[in-house]
């Protein structure tokens, strides 16, 4: 009997501490994304004027719309451990980032793990399936200029066209730095059997932590953003001026994100809004390599795409056997670091948003008084 109670009290505690974290979740949500839309409609003076400072200012107010989604997980006890190499010191050069997908949680983790490089998260470019433009967050997305993908064979061509087009018009305007995507084109509990039925037919390799990439957008961002010489190769400069009139280098690296889940099992954005998982520390790995290294060409790119993906599930199954990723060639024991969030900062944000709901609610009150 005093087993029942004491299971049922931890029970009530996480039914109650669910509903206080999606009520703060929800008004949060009430406070921050009207006065980011509000805050830059009163700006539009200053994107016709400045366009630069204009984006500038956006992509620091869409770094704290994230930082805000950081803090969700964050005070659950949700972390980041990093592994491999330091992508920091490439946070201002153009890159692009390519990540196995596991579930909706895979973006809130990079949103907390990316928070601390730089300027990275406000000069991002996110890929992602149409169904997110549906969400809380999508219209702060749309603004951002991030892409939404259709998938599925009906759609597949039109969208790379759309793709294409998508880049040359916003992602040099808007002085984008690096673009995510996700090659896989959907969750791995989704395309796992598909994928494996394609490999076999195609003498490929049996994968079970990763799925086979799709190559259409990767390769549509390379065409699109490396600097190309005429004989197909990459070269230095794109030739396409940035905001300031200089002429941007193009990509410059393909970073390789591998997020592992303790035994498995991936969170997803519920998790993140209720916090009814204990306290989980998340796993990351990066591996930079230089953009000359990744071939254009269609077919050795999909080659070079797949042995990436065969890397990670050499990766993923070393971590879900022994808790770690392997060492790199020349150490003994693999180096980790974790992700620190800073609380004051996350404070200051939250505290913002709200002033800001307040002011914005108040000010809008009064305009609805003077009309009616």
């Amino acid at each position: 009997m005093a087993q029942l109670l004491d299971g049922a009290g931890k029970l009530g505690w996480v039914l109650l501490k669910s509903v206080i974290r999606f009520v703060f979740m929800f008004f949060n949500n009430c406070v921050a994304i009207p006065s980011y839309c509000l805050y830059l409609v009163l700006l539009q003076p200053l994107r016709i004027w400045d366009s630069s400072t204009f984006w500038h200012i956006e992509g620091i107010m869409f770094k704290w719309l994230l930082a805000m989604v950081s803090s969700w997980g964050w005070i659950a006890g949700y972390t980041v451990t990093e592994w491999g190499d330091d992508v920091r010191p490439i946070s201002e050069e153009e890159a692009m980032v390519i990540v196995n997908h596991q579930s909706t949680g895979d973006v809130c983790t990079l949103m907390m793990c990316l928070q601390d490089k730089g300027m990275v998260v406000q000069k991002m470019m996110w890929l992602m399936d149409h169904v997110f433009k549906y969400t809380n967050f999508g219209l702060v997305s749309l603004i951002h200029g991030d892409f939404f993908i259709r998938q599925g064979k009906a759609h597949r061509d039109k969208q790379l066209i759309y793709l294409k087009d998508h880049l040359e018009k916003y992602y040099h305007s808007r002085d984008r730095k690096w673009i995510v995507l996700f090659p896989e084109g959907g969750f791995l509990r989704k395309r796992r059997e598909t994928s494996q039925l394609f490999a076999k037919k195609r003498s490929l390799p049996h994968l079970t932590h990763v799925t086979l990439p799709r190559i259409g957008a990767t390769h549509v961002i390379l065409k699109t953003l490396s600097a190309q010489q005429e004989n197909g190769s990459v070269g230095s400069e794109t030739g396409t001026p940035n905001q300031t009139g200089n002429k941007r280098k193009g990509l410059q690296w393909v970073i390789d994100v591998t997020i592992a889940y303790p035994k498995a099992r991936p969170m997803d954005i519920q998790t993140w809004i209720f916090g009814y998982r204990p306290p989980t520390v998340t796993h990351v790995h990066y591996r930079m390599y230089p953009i000359k290294e990744v071939p254009v060409e269609a077919e050795a790119l999909t080659d070079w795409l797949y042995q990436r993906f065969v890397e990670k599930e050499e990766l993923l199954t070393h971590f879900y056997s022994t808790g770690s990723f392997p060492s790199e060639e020349g150490h003994k024991e693999a180096a980790s670091r974790q992700m620190i969030l800073d609380p004051v900062r996350l404070c200051i944000i939250q505290s913002f948003a709200f002033a800001s709901g307040y002011m914005w609610y108040s000010v809008l009150w009064y305009l609805y008084c003077c009309l009616f």
